[in-house]
């Protein structure tokens, strides 16, 4: 930012301030979390972590720590190597002390079930994950370590996939990708809100966009925040809704 001119508000440090920039709702809320560069790309040489940057990391693991179910397809979790969902001990520590369960659910979306059961997202799972399918998917020795839902015949049903989530207790739902799974979540109308970190890269090559998926109506999206920290963007959008209150702070919506 030049000398004197004005900018963003800066990314508050502390898990407080942090918080409350990420609130949990009192109503269901499907929020998506995703990184690009200022021109667009989702990806350095195929993977997300050439984008992140100061307050990234911070931003991320809030994120997770306030959801009740990280939602992520099988092929981020392969290309991004995941892990399991273990939070911090401060994190955990948060949760507990506000009546939630120590961990988020991990759910993974899947059609093929081509995933590895000694992957440490299945192997090092404080709790058994949930992977959503479709009813004619193949055979897979990831039923073993992991609760197999099948919604849908031909495709998985993500709208059914959310609606059991909420059943389970799980309102506030976190997904953190990949572009094709976001597609179907905004062509089934399911995003309520988007969380996107935009890094000061020009990427250029030929690394794609954070969605794509079938056509779909364009949805109206509201700006809650625009926060900044070390030339990194921080934006938060939410459904628009007609008879929104404008005097509400971003914060508390």
């Amino acid at each position: 930012m030049r000398p004197g001119v004005a900018g963003p508000p800066v990314l508050p440090e502390g898990v407080d301030g942090l918080v409350g920039c990420y609130p949990r709702l009192e109503r269901p809320n499907l929020r998506v979390n995703f990184i690009a560069s200022a021109d667009g790309a989702v990806s350095v040489d195929g993977l997300s972590a050439g984008l992140q940057g100061p307050g990234d990391k911070e931003v991320f693991d809030t994120l997770r720590m306030v959801c009740d179910g990280l939602i992520v397809a099988a092929g981020t979790v392969r290309a991004e190597n995941y892990d399991a969902l273990r939070l911090t001990e401060g994190g955990r520590a948060w949760r507990v002390a506000r009546g939630l369960t120590e961990f988020p659910l991990m759910v993974i979306v899947s059609g093929s079930l081509d995933l590895d059961p000694e992957q440490l997202i299945f192997a090092d799972a404080p709790i058994r994950p949930i992977v959503l399918t479709y009813r004619a998917a193949p055979a897979s020795p990831i039923r073993e370590v992991a609760e197999v839902i099948a919604l849908g015949e031909r495709e998985v049903d993500l709208a059914a996939g959310v609606r059991l989530l909420h059943e389970r207790g799980a309102t506030q739902l976190l997904c953190e990708g990949g572009p094709g799974l976001l597609g179907a979540m905004i062509a089934a109308d399911l995003v309520d809100e988007l969380c996107l970190t935009v890094a000061p890269l020009l990427a250029g090559g030929q690394a794609g966009r954070i969605a794509h998926g079938p056509p779909a109506p364009p949805r109206r999206m509201s700006l809650r925040h625009a926060l900044t920290r070390e030339d990194m963007l921080f934006l938060r959008y939410g459904r628009a809704e007609p008879t929104e209150d404008r005097a509400t702070p971003p914060g508390d919506r």
